[in-house]
């Protein structure tokens, strides 16, 4: 894997989000029904619980792959996929297949691991026989979940599920460590974590499993207030130091910008996503 560190600067945006954006011991990998598969998203459920399922965006004519969206919101019940769908509206309109992912969180069953069961789970449901790129796009907490995603393989637990090609954090909280000691979202990374062990972080954490074998894109405003800059360049250097290929892309906007499709910063993410397919 090639060394790669560059950093390419966005200009301001325009917009504000409007609200804040990101355990059982049984995997939750079982594929359900598929709800009106002539809607358009199609639903696509992977378990039982209510928030286990995928909205399946597929655009007219060819594909250029399929990106699984991720919501953040500090991984907390109350925040949901409600924060991915534009996001994935846009992307079908750029002709790539767009998963907009739900999954159960802090409150409502998860945290460590089935959060993480369920981020397996519905890669394994939509992107099991996709040819071409199968990218991973996470902002805030679904940051940690889409660079996390890129790692799962080698670990038991998730060693079943299709390989993804590359990740994208959006302002991604990628060093839980430094999060816990931040206390970052009311100390959302402890709640997430649990009674974390080295074994926990060595599972979850996305700094401690580096060098991951795909290209990771950390888009993130030097001014975000909610998951610092810092969470990025430490990720991007260490993963970089140990001979992966990440890449640092620098924007402005705060913390929501980037998910904002009106914005210079998503338009840096979607530059990204230009270059892949």
């Amino acid at each position: 894997m090639s060394l790669s560190r560059r950093t390419v600067l966005a200009a301001g945006a325009i917009g504000v989000a409007s609200a804040l954006a990101a355990c059982s011991d049984d995997r939750s990998g079982r594929v359900g029904a598929m709800a009106d598969a002539a809607s358009d998203p199609r639903r696509i459920t992977y378990g039982d619980d209510p928030s286990q399922w995928v909205d399946l965006h597929v655009p007219d004519g060819a594909s250029r792959g399929l990106v699984i969206v991720l919501h953040g919101g500090f991984w907390k019940a109350q925040y949901g996929a409600e924060y991915g769908a534009p996001l994935a509206e846009d992307l079908v309109a750029r002709g790539w297949t767009a998963a907009n992912v739900e999954y159960r969180r802090v409150g409502n069953g998860g945290g460590f691991p089935a959060t993480l069961d369920d981020v397996h789970a519905a890669i394994g449901a939509v992107a099991a026989d996709v040819t071409g790129p199968v990218v991973t796009l996470g902002h805030s907490a679904g940051g940690h979940l889409a660079t996390w995603a890129g790692a799962r393989l080698r670990f038991d637990r998730w060693s079943d599920g299709p390989p993804l090609t590359h990740v994208v954090s959006q302002a991604g909280v990628l060093d839980l460590r430094a999060a816990v000691a931040d206390h970052l979202g009311d100390d959302a990374a402890l709640a997430f974590l649990g009674d974390a062990d080295a074994a926990t972080y060595e599972q979850a954490d996305p700094l401690t499993q580096v060098p991951l074998d795909v290209p990771v894109w950390a888009v993130h405003a030097r001014d975000d207030d909610t998951v610092p800059y810092s969470q990025a360049e430490a990720y991007v250097d260490a993963a970089t130091a140990a001979g992966a290929e990440a890449t640092l892309v620098e924007v402005t906007g705060g913390h929501f910008q980037v998910i904002e499709t009106d914005s210079a910063a998503w338009a840096a993410c979607v530059e990204v996503l230009d270059a892949i397919g």
